[in-house]
């Protein structure tokens, strides 16, 4: 199988192109890279990781986050060798040139889709989505997953390592 027709991936494309859940796009994206490249901040899918980032940045106006993400993504993607393949590169790169430029110059979030051409890949993702239909959600919740979203467990995690450094 391909990489990028790993279901994980599938549902990076579906999280981006269908339902513009950003957040979420990065959280699979970054449960895939953990199973196939962890700690390789180089490693091509840790580009796909951050124009994810960096749109959801862009929407929720955090210029300077977005900015850097978007940057650390082309230089990724523009090299990604069988990680973009199934993709028109070009465009793909084009658009996130322009989206530099635009958050540059303070512009209004503007979405662009993951350029998908393989017709075997558009199949995959298809087919992944007919099975595991989407649900609506508020786009405000969208926009704030990260602070909306229940971080109990996150919060006791570092309430546990604070207390194994403070044992040391």
């Amino acid at each position: 199988m391909h990489p990028l027709h790993h279901p994980l991936f599938i549902r990076f494309i579906i999280h981006f192109n269908e339902e513009q859940d950003y957040f979420e796009c990065h959280e699979v994206g970054e449960e895939y890279w953990k199973a196939v490249a962890p700690k390789n901040k180089l490693h091509p899918l840790t580009g796909w990781i951050q124009l994810a980032v960096g749109m959801y940045h862009w929407r929720r106006s955090n210029y300077p986050g977005a900015l850097r993400s978007f940057i650390r993504s082309k230089v990724k993607l523009a090299s990604g060798g069988e990680w973009v393949e199934g993709f028109d590169q070009e465009l793909l790169i084009k658009n996130i040139s322009n989206a530099i430029e635009a958050v540059t110059e303070r512009k209004p979030f503007s979405p662009f889709p993951i350029p998908v051409t393989s017709k075997e890949l558009k199949k995959t993702v298809k087919n992944y989505h007919a099975a595991n239909p989407t649900v609506d959600q508020d786009p405000y919740y969208i926009m704030h997953k990260h602070r909306l979203r229940d971080r109990s467990s996150i919060i006791n995690l570092r309430e546990q390592r604070k207390r194994r450094n403070l044992e040391l």
